[in-house]
């Protein structure tokens, strides 16, 4: 099994570039002949079934299912559904670490099932569109979905691995994830992809376990946070606002008086006389 915490950590230091990403369609029966692999690349499965031969490895691969291969193995697949097989091809060219025992797992070929998610279908869409950059930013731009999409697959897996729904450290992890970064501002879809959940999912499971829903739990702790300023010190509404995620103060005052009864100056005054 693939050390998922190593593999992440290969990619986080090692030095790739996106090549090519494609999208593909094979129709049912159909068979690919042994041929050796010459670079390294993920599939991403999309619709549909096949089996896949790897040194002597046999795979099957279905929706959900991302499988990574090197250069130099050989390689045969058939599709085994009835329907076609689709899945989005994505290849690499990978600078090896200095050191011996560094990105070995990128050398390997595995399986990992972090079961199927509409955002990464919505993230390997976006990185076929933006696959050929003209540009340094485009270049940037491919990196960062690639990272984006490589943080699902191995948060899906990590969900798989300890449970088939998410456990409470899960949502542990988000709500700390909320107390490091209530003052940027994030929205439902920026959580649930942060941990790699579905939106539904994200809030089904957030309420579960906190009573609350993701977003108004944002606001009682931003909310909170405010408090906290108001009573520290003189600041100005306009710089408390933005120190807990509110670019706009007046939008900021609605929601603080909405919460408590009263505004962010008159709370502030309260506390000067208190």
């Amino acid at each position: 099994m693939i050390d998922l915490d190593k593999l992440a950590e290969n990619y986080a230091n090692g030095s790739f570039e996106i090549e090519d990403v494609y999208r593909l369609v094979i129709q049912p029966k159909s068979t690919l002949r042994e041929f050796k692999t010459e670079r390294y690349g993920f599939l991403f499965i999309i619709r549909g079934e096949a089996r896949m031969h790897v040194n002597g490895t046999v795979y099957v691969l279905q929706p959900g299912s991302v499988f990574h291969a090197a250069p130099d193995m050989l390689l045969d697949a058939q599709v085994i559904s009835a329907s076609a097989y689709e899945y989005f091809a994505l290849f690499y060219k990978w600078d090896k670490p200095a050191h011996e025992n560094s990105g070995r797992e990128c050398d390997a070929h595995f399986k990992l099932e972090p079961g199927a998610n509409p955002r990464l279908l919505s993230l390997l869409t976006m990185l076929q569109q933006n696959a050929q950059p003209r540009d340094w930013i485009g270049k940037l731009r491919v990196k960062e979905l690639f990272f984006r999409i490589l943080h699902q697959v191995i948060i899906g897996c990590s969900h798989r691995e300890n449970d088939h729904s998410p456990s409470k450290r899960v949502i542990e992890e988000a709500v700390a994830y909320i107390h490091g970064h209530y003052m940027h501002p994030f929205t439902l879809d920026d959580l649930a992809e942060q941990h790699g959940m579905t939106t539904k999912s994200f809030s089904y499971f957030f309420h579960k376990y906190t009573g609350f829903r993701p977003i108004d739990y944002v606001i009682h702790y931003r909310m909170e946070r405010a408090q906290e300023l108001l009573r520290a010190g003189n600041y100005p509404v306009g710089d408390v606002a933005v120190s807990v995620g509110y670019p706009n103060a007046l939008y900021f005052s609605r929601v603080f008086k909405r919460k408590f009864g009263i505004s962010p100056s008159a709370y502030a005054n309260q506390a000067d006389h208190s």
